[in-house]
């Protein structure tokens, strides 16, 4: 627990519960839980197919009671229950069981996954050897189809809570060929990879929408219908608003190449010289400085970057935020800034004022 009484939750990346899977799930059942579109199905899949497993799915809200304890026949004077073939394939071999939505579950059909999670066991039949059962889903505050998980089924698995690590999904985008412009912006803007869900049911922006407007962008030039207003009206119908008018404003301005705001910081000379991506680039700064992303780099080098730029853009990023940037280093590069205003003499050396 913490000081206000919340309890604690440790997270890991996709790349780690990647591993866990290919550790554990042959033994111990595991259940992911994030935020809709962080890729939890794609990463399932991906660790089956690594372990040369085949990846068998059942959607919890669309599967009955009896889809899981199966159908039960009379054999002589008794009734055996006949377990469905995607549970239980005539060949015996081991495979990847994969239970997506299963905290969207109705009650009777968490219950008929008690045995399934915890001793791999269908009414009398036994799951392969070797096999995986693995389970995904989306927290309830995510305001998704969410059902409380009772305690019995808590304790059945392993809980993992996924994070998104964006240096993780820059190089997946990379290798499954996401456009240039988007790993661009999202390495600019880190944090419009994954917003908040909104309170009402709109368009808002996650590693999978990112990914389906590559793949919307690529249709349509394919298609010859790309120009300003597809662009945009794709974006807006994926994204967060504020994310999808920032990337549409870049791609207009035809603002390619943008570094992360740490590297503008370390060295302005990158900074771009044409003029609507110098002011963008600035207003990313100034956003990481509010943010408090720039607290690790050194005083020096804050207050260098300040007075290496043009007084117009000093004074853009020093405007309303004087209080931020001392708190920076930065007391040399505002001394600096007053001697313009004023006229004064540049006291840069303060020390023993």
């Amino acid at each position: 627990m913490n000081t206000n009484g919340d309890t604690l939750q440790e997270t890991v990346t996709l790349s780690q519960a990647k591993a866990l899977l290919k550790c554990l799930a042959h033994e111990q059942s595991l259940l992911l839980l994030s935020a809709p579109g962080m890729g939890k199905s794609d990463i399932v899949k991906q660790a089956a197919q690594e372990a040369n497993l085949a990846c068998r799915s059942l959607l919890g809200t669309q599967i009955a009671p009896e889809d899981v304890s199966g159908i039960p026949r009379i054999v002589g004077e008794r009734s055996v229950f006949c377990p469905p073939r995607i549970l239980l394939p005539e060949a015996p071999e081991p495979f990847c069981l994969f239970l997506d939505e299963l905290p969207a579950c109705t009650p009777d059909i968490q219950k008929a996954f008690y045995a399934l999670l915890l001793e791999r066991r269908i009414g009398e039949h036994q799951l392969p050897k070797g096999t995986w059962v693995v389970a995904a889903g989306n927290r309830a505050e995510d305001q998704a189809l969410v059902r409380t998980i009772s305690s019995a089924l808590v304790n059945r698995v392993t809980i993992l809570h996924i994070r998104i690590d964006v240096r993780e999904w820059l190089i997946w985008a990379k290798a499954n060929g996401v456009r240039s412009e988007i790993i661009a912006f999202i390495a600019f803007m880190p944090e419009a990879l994954m917003r908040p869900v909104p309170r009402a049911p709109a368009p808002f922006s996650t590693p999978r929408a990112w990914a389906a407007l590559s793949a919307a962008l690529d249709l349509v030039e394919a298609a010859g219908l790309a120009n300003v207003e597809i662009r945009r009206a794709l974006a807006f119908g994926r994204l967060s608003p504020e994310d999808a008018a920032v990337f549409c404003a870049m791609a207009e301005h035809q603002i390619r190449d943008l570094l992360p705001v740490r590297e503008y910081v370390l060295n302005t000379d990158k900074i771009p010289k044409e003029n609507a991506a110098r002011w963008f680039v600035l207003n990313r700064i100034r956003t990481a400085a509010q943010r408090g992303d720039l607290k690790d780099i050194p005083a020096e080098v804050i207050d260098r970057m300040l007075r290496s730029l043009p007084e117009e853009h000093r004074f853009a990023l020093l405007v309303d935020m004087v209080e931020i940037w001392a708190g920076l280093g930065a007391s040399q590069a505002m001394f600096a800034a007053l001697a313009d205003v004023t006229g004064l003499p540049d006291f840069t050396d303060f020390t023993d004022l």
